[in-house]
């Protein structure tokens, strides 16, 4: 309990630094939205209602204030109103967050397939030369930026070779490409990762008496190497999960698909600030979430961590005890 208690601690801790930084920057950036939004010539206002907007915004109050104001609101679930169409800001997410959380969910399951599927084909006995070929693409994939690789897939799959429309594609149509550019940046690392665990695994005594006890390759890498070699990634994945979210981001500006990359997109434009402390409030609050939740199952999937763990505090308590 003191363990969760104390990752629980640290979780908000990230939180709340997380929105103080992305207050200031948001604040600091050149330029009032407000002012951008209703001194247009067309909408016809005099300095007075501007005035009497900016205090109906609480624009001109001082921003210690303010801070105060958006953390307690922020606290309760209201995240304000969007400066440009003066929408509940929760009620934009409401409409867009589902989308973006189907395709990053279905961009790491991808990713995790295809992570494993890379490690797998580098460790192909008698193969040695096609495994070093596969060994050498996760440094490759790592190298690709996110919108050049959704580019070049909208050019080969849907103007050259013309398989997958993108231009008012099928629900199901229209995840493939972008499904496809979040996977393959982010099974680099995790294909890393497992390859690199799967070779120290195969360095352990106990894959040596297997081995002399006549069982085959495969048969050591997936029944005795996969299990071990699984632990170390497993961080990682919820790492990147996390990063999902920013790169969904990208993914739906390249693909023009309704989630909150294209709000991110308008809101930047617009300088509409309580959106885009919104959205970097709820990246954190995933980032968070998945790492926390890695770390919560870690010593339950590896039974050594708690066992070390509890070994630790058994020595604590002896120590306090002959020091008494």
């Amino acid at each position: 309990m003191k363990y969760v208690l104390g990752r629980l601690g640290q979780a908000a801790a990230v939180l709340l630094a997380a929105f103080t930084v992305a207050f200031v920057l948001l604040q600091a950036m050149p330029g009032d939205a407000l002012m951008i939004k209703f001194e247009n010539p067309e909408l016809g206002l005099s300095p007075d209602q501007i005035a009497a907007l900016r205090v109906a915004y609480g624009a001109d109050t001082p921003l210690p204030i303010q801070y105060v104001h958006s953390l307690l609101g922020f606290l309760g679930g209201d995240f304000g109103y969007s400066i440009q169409s003066g929408t509940p800001v929760k009620q934009l997410l409401a409409e867009v967050v589902p989308g973006t959380l189907l395709l990053a969910s279905l961009g790491f399951v991808a990713a995790v397939l295809l992570a494993v599927g890379i490690t797998i084909l580098a460790n192909l006995p008698g193969l040695r030369r096609i495994a070093d070929v596969f060994r050498a693409l996760p440094s490759l994939f790592v190298a690709v930026p996110v919108f050049w690789l959704g580019i070049v897939l909208i050019q080969v799959f849907s103007f050259q070779l013309r398989l997958i429309p993108v231009v008012n594609p099928g629900p199901v149509e229209g995840l493939i490409l972008p499904i496809l550019t979040l996977a393959v940046p982010i099974s680099a690392p995790l294909a890393q990762i497992l390859i690199r665990s799967v070779d120290d695994v195969l360095g352990y005594p106990f894959v040596a008496v297997v081995r002399a006890r006549g069982a085959g390759p495969w048969w050591i890498l997936s029944k005795n190497v996969a299990r071990n070699a699984v632990l170390p990634a497993f961080t990682m994945a919820g790492v990147l999960f996390g990063e999902l979210i920013g790169g969904a981001v990208v993914t739906e500006t390249v693909f023009g698909r309704a989630g909150v990359g294209r709000l991110t997109e308008q809101a930047v434009s617009q300088q509409d600030t309580p959106i885009l402390l919104a959205v970097v409030l709820l990246s954190a609050t995933v980032f968070v979430v998945i790492n926390l939740v890695v770390d919560l199952l870690y010593p339950v999937l590896d039974p050594r961590l708690g066992a070390r763990k509890r070994g630790i505090a058994r020595i604590s308590r002896e120590r306090k005890v002959v020091a008494v």
